[in-house]
């Protein structure tokens, strides 16, 4: 027996340049695959239609999200709403309709070390992340705003919250919460796991029908709104493959409720005017994402005369230069002060459609030309920008594993768009690591950290970051924010003992040792590396972790014995540094965005 599966994307195009993008495509399977539908499953619940009015204005505020509180549930539905837009992913096709899969999404490697990684996180933050309620906040500055300058013309707006990831505990903000409860596979049941299959049972609290919700784009809908904008602070402004599934799911939606009631409700991605990520979106193979690869068939269009206009508003790099400037040391110098814009990475193979990476160097140069201009003494080439670790080939195997060299890390994918995985090139091309032993060389005696990816603090830029930095240069030498350490409910700072707490503690049958130098009874660091699971370095293999100590790794060598902890030795970094405070609730910040959907009424 064999049967077909079809898929038909109809997506509604943002501005003239293109009206309609149209994907058809029906694929023949063997009755003993997985089969998925992306659209034709995702359910909308219309039980209270309103006619819709171009009077009434829907803003989606899109951002990231993540988990409010940390806990199993947290982790293990943060798990299944990432792999819910990719109808390739193993995990859509075997897992999130399967009851005898669910116990195993924690056991999953990746999962592990988000499970260890964010219960060292967030018990530094006694157990909350700010960014739920700073993100809050901004949503109703947002509302604000748009209330006003939209009442003058007599029409009425509503703001809802979306993010890739559920924002907080609110599954109700995921962008069709339905779409991971029905199943979208034949055969599949309601993803309804509540912790019952856990060692520790079920999930105190859980709701099984959590995901049979209205998402955000429905209740814009039942309130009816005639045009819906989304604006977009998922990796602060720029365009991003995350934020475009947040878009491609509420078109489905919308396309949906349109066909039902014979409506023309619109939708207008406004970091992306010209539709770049529409239009240049690989077309084969059919229903291609970038899990499957590189892809055969790539629609390419040129980023230049494809602007982001929220990246490129002035006002969004002054915000940046100001905190920036908040973290300068009073002891120190502009002249000798080094500044390293930090940045996230893109999904491997999504530089086939994304210019996440363009759209950031084009803020980053925005913001070091705005503090060349406000302090004309720095030293332009101590304003860098830099990315993260990527796993590399094993030369012996041919997998691709986590190595010491690449940090352990595995986000390091800065591609620039339809290149041939070009990194960025110049000042904005470093690996972090490599960026401030650039600074430290360059003769900077304070350094700022701005992670200009984020508009709101989180775990991210509170603890996460400063322990990937303190392990190169050191936790002595940092220099905390003002207010910042209200913030640590354990120990008063950001800092773990090393950095990797995810990763095994055993070596042989005995513990680790995690101490720069070695320790004393001779045991050696680092961590001897473990038998390779599947021929390939795990990211849990002791070998991988980093000593957060007192002047860091960056020009010391650990075979010389034991550092200094009282100062530093060799080619240690003998500065200060600090980690930016990102723009937060600034009203200032959310006038760009409102500017953004008033320019369109």
């Amino acid at each position: 027996m064999h049967y077909f599966t079809c898929r038909n994307i109809s997506l509604t195009a943002l501005t003239s340049m293109v009206t309609l993008l149209s994907v058809s495509s029906c694929s023949k399977q063997s009755d003993d695959e997985a089969t998925f539908s992306t659209d034709d499953q995702l359910i909308v619940v219309d039980d209270s239609f309103v006619a819709p009015s171009d009077d009434k204005i829907g803003v989606l505020y899109a951002v990231h999200g993540g988990m409010d509180t940390f806990s199993e549930q947290a982790v293990w539905d943060n798990g299944i709403q990432m792999f819910a837009y990719d109808p390739n992913s193993m995990v859509h096709k075997l897992v999130i309709w399967s009851p005898p899969m669910w116990q195993r999404v924690l056991q999953k490697d990746t999962v592990a070390k988000s499970v260890a990684k964010y219960s060292f996180e967030y018990e530094k933050t006694g157990g909350t992340d700010p960014f739920t309620d700073i993100t809050s906040a901004q949503r109703e500055a947002l509302s604000q705003l748009l209330q006003k300058g939209a009442g003058k013309k007599n029409q009425q707006t509503f703001v809802e919250l979306v993010g890739w990831l559920a924002v907080g505990d609110d599954i109700g903000t995921y962008p069709h919460p339905r779409s991971v409860y029905e199943p979208q596979r034949e055969g599949g049941e309601p993803c309804t796991y509540c912790g019952e299959d856990e060692p520790g049972g079920p999930w105190p609290g859980c709701d099984p029908s959590r995901y049979d919700v209205d998402g955000p784009v429905e209740r814009l809908l039942k309130k009816g709104a005639g045009r819906i904008y989304l604006v977009d602070m998922t990796v602060g402004g720029a365009r991003f493959s995350k934020t475009f599934d947040i878009y491609q799911t509420s078109m489905r939606v919308i396309e949906q409720w349109n066909a039902k009631h014979e409506t023309g409700i619109t939708l207008e991605w406004l970091n992306d005017p010209t539709d770049l990520m529409v239009r240049s979106y690989p077309t084969e193979p059919q229903g291609w994402t970038a899990s499957l690869g590189i892809p055969t068939t790539d629609l390419i269009f040129p980023y230049e005369g494809s602007p982001n206009p929220i990246v490129e508003d002035e006002r969004l790099a002054k915000l940046h230069r100001e905190s920036i400037e908040a973290a300068f040391s009073d002891d120190v110098p502009a002249a000798r002060t080094g500044v390293l814009l930090l940045n996230h990475a893109l999904m491997d193979n999504s530089e086939a459609f994304d210019p996440k990476i363009n759209d950031t160097v084009v803020l980053g140069r925005a913001i070091k030309e705005a503090l060349l201009g406000a302090h004309p003494e720095m030293d332009p080439g101590s304003i860098v920008g830099g990315y993260m670790g990527m796993r590399v080939k094993d030369p012996e195997t041919g997998r691709l594993e986590y190595t010491r060299q690449e940090r352990g890390e595995n986000l390091g994918h800065a591609f620039l768009y339809e290149s041939d995985k070009k990194l960025p090139g110049g000042e904005w091309g470093y690996r972090y690591w490599d960026a401030l032993a650039l600074l430290k060389d360059r003769g900077a005696e304070h350094i700022v950290i701005g992670f200009t990816q984020i508009v709101t603090d989180s775990v991210l830029n509170l603890i996460e970051i400063p322990n990937q930095v303190a392990k190169e240069i050191g936790y002595k030498t940092y220099v905390p924010a003002r207010n910042e350490n209200a913030y640590f409910v354990t120990g008063g700072h950001p800092f773990a003992d090393y950095w990797g707490v995810w990763a095994s503690t055993d070596c042989g049958g005995q513990p680790c040792c995690f101490e720069m130098g070695g320790c004393s009874d001779g045991r050696p660091y680092p961590a001897p590396a473990q038998p390779k699971p599947n021929g390939s370095l795990g990211l849990e293999d002791p070998s991988l972790v980093f000593d957060v100590s007192a002047y860091g790794h960056l020009g010391y060598d650990p075979a010389s014995g034991a550092p200094n902890p009282e100062a530093p030795v060799q080619g240690q970094y003998a500065g200060t540094w600090s980690m930016y405070r990102p723009p937060n609730a600034s009203y200032e910040l959310m006038e760009i965005l409102a500017d953004a959907v008033l320019e369109r009424l």
